[in-house]
């Protein structure tokens, strides 16, 4: 499918070309050529503490080197269940430093789900804080996991089973690094792990270009007209760095422009309030829920968001409203964006340089093509101007694959396409916007929650005979899971109880909210469960 139209194009700055420009070889190359040019200047601020550049690199040479003497090799997964800490960058890099494959693993996971990452992927070594080290521990005898090295932020330190170890000790040997051939074309630097409509989640495969043009995407898209940008600037990195929002277009993007990133292994309103105030950060991203709660808060007026030069919302649709009464109190200019796990994940986004229109997603970014498309009996064609389609992608930052799984790679990419399965419209200059999601998805708190996972879990209650889970909607977290319910006959349990059980078995993102056992839930005539009728019934009772 060749396509020639990008009104888009013509929005763009004189500054900013067609194509994006990847300087760098592979990640690695990029964090030395960062150090190599920032060196001695803070790279990051860690509850107090800098770390700049040329240590960042120091450190990741110090581990590849030790991971590399435990025999660690081009092709390894490592795990890396961390919050947001310079360890985090350590790690990510020396990984990518000897050719490995680094498995983002969400902190929130319980066992179940850690279990399902680690033998999908044949992890055989992990990087975990400490406090999450139980639970890794006795996931391990059902894994292929032979290593786990240990992160702690001080305090008393918990005592290790034999083979395992802290992370400073497992540093102690001799710098000796083996040269590694990589090609950024074809070899994975890492796994996404998303959800998946069967309710195992799949790892979305990126290699080193696909990371590498994304956060350059996005870096010249956000910075690359900025005229008054300091020479030592400051950026908040709160969102989670597990997540490739977090870690592509945030912590990659500070380490390409030279910041020294606050890092933030939490969101608390009130501190971020205050580190505005104090630090004067120039850049600042967030998901909807976070701004949720800053618009809620006392004070938000006085802390100085109007002095940020740029600040970015994604991971899930941010209301306009939500947008407005932000800019209303602070001043300053929120811009949302769109992307996926799938494509690094940015693909659209609202520049700076750009006239914003609400509601918008804005306009793709370089080397990207994105259409609005409808399917007929003979194949796809573009939806004309203003008309809903599913929207598809094409650029360097598209994934390889899913891990392991070549025909759900084949459902979603085709003929050089990556088929999102979102609806969206394009307008006459080539802005963007989302009219509704995957049919099932739930976006909670910016996580992507698949339904079907759920219902997985919850079938293993030997009380239930029936349930569909839906998204809701929840004025903080955007949408919230709601599961409905039908008993065996006979069987008795309560909606607490199967809430409990859902909170033992899923990450607190995922875990039902609500619950609701009725007598019976909608099928259609040949017996399939509806799960769109109770979507439905959910917004007449907003409406109502």
């Amino acid at each position: 499918m060749v396509y020639q139209q990008k009104p888009w194009l013509n929005t763009y700055d004189s500054r900013i070309e067609e194509h994006v420009s990847i300087e760098h070889f592979s990640l690695y190359d990029f964090l030395e050529d960062a150090a190599n040019r920032y060196q001695n200047k803070p790279a990051f601020t860690f509850f107090g503490k800098v770390v700049s550049f040329n240590e960042t690199k120091a450190l990741t040479d110090r581990l590849a080197s030790a991971l590399h003497k435990e025999g660690f090799k081009k092709g390894d997964r490592l795990s890396i269940m961390l919050p947001n800490a310079p360890h985090y960058i350590f790690t990510l890099f020396a990984v990518f430093r000897l050719g490995g494959i680094a498995v983002q693993v969400n902190p929130m996971y319980v066992e179940r789900e850690i279990e399902h990452v680690l033998n999908d992927s044949g992890s055989e070594y992990i990087v975990v804080l400490d406090a999450l080290y139980p639970k890794v521990k006795k996931a391990q005898p059902k894994t292929s996991l032979k290593k786990i090295i240990v992160v702690s932020f001080g305090g008393q330190k918990i005592d290790l089973a034999e083979g395992d170890c802290y992370f400073d000790a497992f540093l102690n040997c001799e710098l000796n690094i083996p040269d590694v051939e990589i090609n950024r074309d074809e070899d994975v630097a890492l796994l996404q792990y998303t959800g998946g409509t069967t309710g195992l989640s799949k790892g979305v495969m990126l290699t080193h270009t696909n990371l590498l043009a994304n956060f350059n995407q996005v870096c010249d898209f956000a910075y690359k007209t900025c005229e008054d940008k300091p020479e030592d600037f400051k950026m908040i990195t709160v969102l989670p760095m597990f997540h490739v929002y977090g870690l592509s277009s945030t912590a990659l993007c500070g380490i390409r422009e030279g910041a020294n990133q606050i890092l933030l292994p939490r969101f608390d309103p009130k501190e971020i309030m205050e580190i505005v105030k104090r630090e004067k950060p120039f850049q600042m991203s967030g998901v909807p829920t976070m701004f949720f709660a800053l618009n809620s808060s006392p004070g938000l007026e006085e802390s100085g968001f109007d002095d940020l030069y740029y600040i970015s919302c994604g991971g899930a649709p941010l209301p306009v409203e939500a947008a407005k009464l932000f800019e209303k109190r602070t001043g300053a200019m929120l811009l949302d964006g769109y992307g996926l796990s799938e494509a690094a994940p940015t693909v659209i986004f609202n520049p700076p340089f750009v006239p914003r229109k609400y509601g918008s997603i804005g306009i793709p970014v370089q080397s990207t093509t994105v259409r609005i498309v409808q399917e007929t009996d003979d194949g796809y064609i573009d939806a004309p101007v203003g008309e809903e389609g599913e929207l598809i992608v094409q650029g360097p930052q598209v994934m390889k694959g899913y891990w392991n799984l070549p025909e759900e790679t084949a459902a979603v990419l085709k003929d050089g396409w990556l088929f999102t399965g979102d609806i969206g419209k394009m307008d006459e200059e080539g802005y963007f916007y989302i009219l509704d999601r995957k049919k099932d998805m739930i976006i909670a708190s910016g996580y992507n929650v698949y339904p079907r996972e759920i219902e997985e879990v919850l079938y293993q209650l030997h009380e239930i005979e029936e349930v569909l889970v839906v998204g809701v909607p929840d004025p903080y977290r955007g949408e919230t899971v709601k599961a409905y319910v039908k008993l065996k006959p006979g069987q008795m349990i309560s909606e607490e109880e199967i809430k409990q059980y859902g909170k033992e078995n899923l990450a607190p993102y995922k875990a039902p909210k609500d619950v609701e056992i009725r007598e019976d839930l909608p099928k259609s005539t040949v017996g399939k469960l509806l799960r769109r009728v109770l979507k439905d019934q959910e917004k007449m009772k907003v409406k109502a």
